[in-house]
């Protein structure tokens, strides 16, 4: 089972996201990440690992923006990798989408999308959903 956070406000989204997956550790995952939307588009960072591991990246690569979300994840398709780690964004970078569940027909989905030029990423079902919305 994933945990999902997301934050609107005045202050740094990035903070608020980061206590919000840490409360949600005890669910277990393999993978972490967060999403926080600029003036320029999407803040993104992912990791395999812990949330620990996460909070190091922004360490070193703080994320701006006073919106965002927030995803751990327990792979289903696709192994605990930086790419297969939640949230993702669409192709156009319009669209950031974390998602708990399974795509049972995804496969098809994808095959669909690339021939119609879309470009993945990642292993995941999830990663249909920002591309069938965008």
């Amino acid at each position: 089972m994933c945990g999902i956070v997301g934050y609107v406000g005045d202050r740094p989204a990035s903070e608020f996201l980061l206590e919000g997956l840490r409360r949600l550790e005890y669910r277990g995952y393999d993978s972490a990440g967060i999403a926080t939307l600029t003036s320029s588009g999407f803040d993104v960072l992912k990791t395999p690992g812990r949330i620990q591991g996460l909070a190091d990246l922004m360490d070193d690569h703080p994320l701006s923006g006073s919106l965002g979300i927030g995803h751990t994840r327990w792979a289903t398709h696709g192994p605990p990798t930086t790419e297969n780690a939640h949230p993702h964004v669409d192709y156009t970078g319009n669209v950031a989408i974390v998602h708990n569940g399974v795509i049972e027909n995804y496969q098809s989905l994808k095959q669909a999308l690339m021939a119609e030029g879309y470009e993945f990423k990642s292993a995941t079902d999830s990663e249909v959903i920002a591309q069938l919305i965008s």
